[in-house]
């Protein structure tokens, strides 16, 4: 069945407003040009859609049934045609990132990104490293571990081995790795990340006291705050340490993991897509 367009945006407007004088005046036409658009609708699908009653307008049955669909297609309708900017189609690239690759990495080279390829609608979303590809409708996830992931296809980034960081209240009093046994480390939701830092640095591992983070941002400020000692990656806290907030006072580091650029190995590239990847690499 063939509808007319004009028609049904008449009617999808006057069931939001319940009105067709506001209907009326949101397409900039007269209250009896959308009262006429939507009776030739339901003429033509042989069913009243709204119910006229003294006060307003209520929908019957079919005209609930018809608003839903139509608000969705108008809706990504205007979001397709959004997307067209100085005579160009914006493609928009969803990407998820671990936070602390979004923040240490990722955000301070942006703007480059941007100037490269200014039709790119980027959609950039931070997380614990717990992310769903396809239950978030995401193009890419950047995430820290093995790169084993499955339906995932993984490229590895860059490496990001954990050094202790602290504050510098803190590391004034750190003469050698076994010093750390008397103060409070502060702990990741990976259980074994100080005890193989111990392992490396050939000091026995002391009893693990404290708290722990779901966050290496958040363990990172605590870090800075004088609230213990983190173990991080420092290349993804470059500023932290150069303008002292946070000081390394040694030198060991312990390898636990890399970022990899994932995306799921049944979805195409998109141009988009191909794009970033490229500049991603080229970047690092």
């Amino acid at each position: 069945m063939q509808l007319p367009l004009n028609a049904l945006r008449a009617f999808e407007t006057a069931a939001r407003h319940l009105s067709f004088t506001r209907a009326a005046i949101e397409l900039n036409v007269t209250q009896a040009a959308v009262s006429q658009q939507v009776k030739n609708l339901e003429d033509r699908l042989g069913a009243p859609l709204f119910r006229r009653l003294p006060r307003g307008l209520a929908l019957t049955d079919e005209g609930l049934a018809l608003l839903p669909v139509l608000a969705d297609s108008f809706s990504r309708i205007g979001s397709v045609l959004g997307q067209f900017d100085e005579g160009r189609f914006r493609e928009v690239l969803t990407v998820a990132a671990v936070g602390t690759f979004a923040v240490g990495w990722l955000i301070p080279r942006l703007e480059a990104w941007r100037r490269e390829h200014p039709f790119v609608d980027l959609r950039l979303f931070t997380n614990n490293n717990r992310v769903d590809i396809a239950g978030e409708g995401l193009d890419f996830a950047i995430r820290f571990g093995d790169g084993a992931w499955h339906g995932t296809e993984a490229e590895p980034l860059i490496d990001a081995p954990l050094s202790p960081v602290c504050s510098p209240a803190i590391a004034a009093r750190l003469v050698a790795p076994g010093a750390l046994g008397g103060e409070t480390l502060l702990r990741s939701y990976r259980a074994d990340e100080w005890a193989r830092w111990f392992e490396a640095a050939g000091v026995p591992c002391p009893w693990l006291r404290g708290p722990v983070f779901d966050s290496s941002l958040a363990m990172a400020a605590a870090a800075s705050q004088g609230a213990g000692v983190a173990l991080l990656p420092p290349t993804m806290f470059a500023g932290e340490l150069a303008d002292g907030r946070l000081v390394r006072p040694f030198g060991t580091e312990v390898s636990t993991g890399r970022y990899w650029l994932t995306r799921l190995k049944s979805k195409r590239p998109t141009p988009a897509m191909r794009n970033f990847r490229t500049w991603l690499l080229a970047a690092m």
